[in-house]
């Protein structure tokens, strides 16, 4: 039997090393969907529904562009008191989402679509809730120094995977789910489609 490639729609790190992980065998391609313009056109959704409805857009582009392969979208957004933030774009922003986070828990919603031949097969999105301990100043200034401009490639401002596992105080959820894709169902469905082994 003669398995479909599978593609990722992202540049993401996390998301490649993810399926990397795992022995997933995948190659990846960006996506060309502006996601600014999608965002500001899901006025009416929750940040779970935008999340889903970014990874269904990446998935969808990117297939249209790769037939007879296995597409993988995916995406994250952070959920604080039911908004949805987006990436802040320097260490000043990162310093302000921070302090908004401390000593609050809040959600993050990965959201994945698998699309085969321009039609979506499969999407899902899964949800975890992290709460930030009450940290201090001069913690936060430490952290930013040692963190720098990696800060920024994560909507929390954190990565949990490395110095931002310190600015946690409980985390609920799937790992995976926390890191920027719902693994588990995803290689469920790709099984189902018949890109991996079953």
């Amino acid at each position: 039997m003669v398995r479909p490639p599978i593609v990722l729609a992202s540049a993401s790190a996390a998301r490649r090393a993810m399926l990397s992980g795992a022995a997933v065998p995948h190659t990846a391609q960006v996506s060309e969907v502006d996601e600014p313009a999608l965002k500001a056109s899901l006025t009416d959704a929750s940040p779970a529904e935008v999340a889903l409805e970014l990874a269904r857009a990446k998935a969808l582009d990117v297939s249209a562009r790769r037939p007879g392969t296995v597409v993988i979208g995916s995406d994250q957004t952070l959920d604080l008191d039911g908004r949805t933030l987006d990436k802040v774009a320097d260490l000043a922003a990162a310093r302000e989402r921070l302090i908004s986070l401390r000593g609050r828990p809040h959600r993050l919603h990965s959201g994945a679509a698998l699309a085969l031949d321009g039609r979506i097969a499969f999407a899902v999105v899964e949800s975890a809730t992290l709460t930030v301990r009450d940290f201090s100043d001069a913690f936060l200034d430490d952290y930013l120094a040692t963190e720098g401009p990696r800060a920024l490639g994560s909507v929390a401002c954190y990565r949990l995977e490395g110095p931002g596992a310190q600015l946690m105080a409980a985390v609920e959820g799937e790992h995976f789910t926390i890191l920027g894709m719902p693994l588990f169902p995803v290689m469920q469905a790709l099984r189902n489609l018949g890109a991996l082994p079953s």
